[in-house]
């Protein structure tokens, strides 16, 4: 099991919830200093990353795919995701819904830019919740940490 290391502590998958107590609640102020939420263009469409106020609030159902090849592929192994409008830092936890497997890994990238996608996994996150052989799956997508915040579910 691959771990990276991050600023606000240990993010690695497991079927173990990561408890970030040194983390500010969502209850107190939120401050969108230090997030990466600069508007881009991808094939004419116009994305805007989510404040994070509204990214800890984050959860959507939808279809994983694994991106075995280009920008994320990075570290053989290593832990993390792509998504097309959560602001960075940001971590998420991903359950597969049909095995139940999760993973919680950081958003470093931007993606997928393919109808029906919410989230692009990288090969150890894919192989972490059992779909690396099928490459795409239903996932359920939950915020963990925002810059300094954990989410409060």
């Amino acid at each position: 099991m691959a771990l990276l290391l991050l600023p606000l502590g240990t993010v690695g998958c497991s079927q173990q919830q990561m408890d970030p107590l040194h983390l500010f609640h969502h209850d107190q102020a939120v401050s969108d200093d230090g997030l990466n939420m600069r508007p881009y263009r991808v094939r004419g469409k116009r994305y805007q990353p989510m404040g994070a106020r509204e990214a800890l609030k984050y959860s959507e159902t939808g279809m994983a795919s694994h991106y075995s090849s280009g920008r994320l592929r990075r570290r053989h192994g290593a832990l993390y995701a792509a998504h097309k409008t959560l602001p960075m830092p940001c971590t998420v936890r991903v359950t597969n819904l049909n095995n139940g497997k999760t993973c919680i890994c950081p958003i470093v990238d931007r993606g997928p830019f393919v109808r029906g996608r919410i989230i692009d996994l990288s090969t150890g996150a894919a192989r972490e919740i059992g779909m690396l052989g099928a490459g795409v799956a239903p996932v359920k997508v939950e915020t963990v940490t925002v810059g300094g915040y954990a989410a409060k579910k």
